[in-house]
């Protein structure tokens, strides 16, 4: 067995243990699970930058997430992906070396109308395999880096470089923006469900994008925009929570639109989510605010999911239909999903992201 076998099989033992179980009886990935010990997500905690760009390896899971819409020089357009992803195996002191409590996961991925092409890999924390540094910022796993080049502004997260290289695939991007990061939900703290179930989380919608993709042995100059997002917490979704649809919007106005909706297994539904204003100004939705409603479901990987949407806002006088680059943009990953470009058109035309899962 593989080194990266090995690790694969501990972190997906580990959650077991931890009362992950099937995704159908604890949300996906088991991030319904019981979180006894670990901190807890509380409202009217300040976010600090550039610290929170760092681990919070008292919380049993967080990710630093980026995808990228991209067009080559004849307006053909792509999409890239870049998770880390931490997960705690246990709460408690943070102990050192192979006897560190920190795993790590990575997926990457590149889309295009033809084709979609991913890659996951994990890491053992403590001996250097995977981390996070804050000053300067550096996310890595193996040879997969998000990490600042320069001098960076007051929140220590631009410019970027970015990459990562799979079987069939890599990327080689530079970010760089001078916007501020955004705060979601209620000035960073993102409720989940009337239960308690919440997160902290900020993004970084303002990134302009050059560089280099290389596809099945291709090499393909883009240049684009991005979106990062970052969130950490120790229990994420209610039990009875199988799983969410979160989109990122770039509308024509220069307005940024995030949403999410986090789906129970009785068929309920809450959603959620954020309007940025061009200049960086958050503020959440109204609840009630926002419908969110599949229009086209599309069968990819044995499972069927809801690629195209009708999305209304409207006090904002939003109406819009999505569709997405590439149907078939399924991740199948140890936790599987879908996740891919889309564009949209009605009241604003815009493109953007879309990741699905527990379906």
């Amino acid at each position: 067995m593989s080194a990266d076998a090995a690790i694969r099989r501990l972190i997906l033992g580990a959650l077991l243990l931890l009362g992950a179980g099937p995704a159908a009886s604890q949300g996906f990935a088991g991030l319904g699970g019981d979180a006894g010990g670990f901190a807890e997500v509380r409202p009217g905690v300040r976010l600090e930058f550039p610290a929170d760009l760092g681990p919070h390896p008292d919380y049993r899971i967080e990710w630093w997430y980026l995808t990228a819409n991209l067009r080559d020089a004849a307006g053909a357009e792509y999409g890239a992906q870049w998770t880390l992803f931490r997960q705690a195996l246990e709460p408690g002191p943070q102990r050192q070396g192979w006897a560190s409590q920190q795993l790590w996961m990575g997926h990457a991925a590149v889309t295009s109308a033809q084709r979609h092409l991913h890659h996951e890999i994990f890491a053992r924390g403590g001996v250097g395999q995977a981390g996070v540094e804050v000053a300067p910022f550096n996310a890595w796993i193996d040879d997969w880096f998000l990490k600042t080049v320069g001098p960076t502004g007051a929140d220590g997260l631009s410019p970027l470089q970015l990459a990562a290289t799979g079987p069939d695939f890599s990327y080689a991007l530079q970010l760089d923006t001078e916007r501020p990061i955004v705060l979601q939900g209620d000035l960073g703290y993102s409720v989940k469900s009337d239960r308690g179930q919440a997160s902290y989380y900020f993004s970084q919608p303002f990134f302009k994008v050059d560089g280099a993709l290389v596809i099945e042995g291709e090499r393909i100059e883009v240049t684009g925009v991005a979106w990062m997002d970052r969130e950490w917490s120790s229990q994420p979704l209610a039990p009875d929570q199988e799983g969410w649809d979160w989109f990122s919007l770039r509308l024509d106005t220069g307005d940024k639109v995030m949403l999410y909706r986090l789906r129970y297994q009785d068929g309920r539904h809450d959603v959620a989510g954020n309007w940025i204003s061009p200049e960086g100004r958050s503020a959440p939705f109204a609840p009630g605010a926002v419908e969110m409603t599949p229009t086209t479901y599309h069968a990819v990987a044995g499972r069927t999911v809801p690629t195209e949407w009708r999305i209304v806002i409207e006090d904002r006088g939003v109406d819009l239909r999505t569709a997405p680059l590439n149907p078939d943009s399924w991740m199948e990953t140890s936790f599987p999903y879908w996740e891919g470009p889309i564009r949209f058109t009605g009241s604003h035309e815009g493109r953007g992201y879309l990741e699905m899962t527990g379906y």
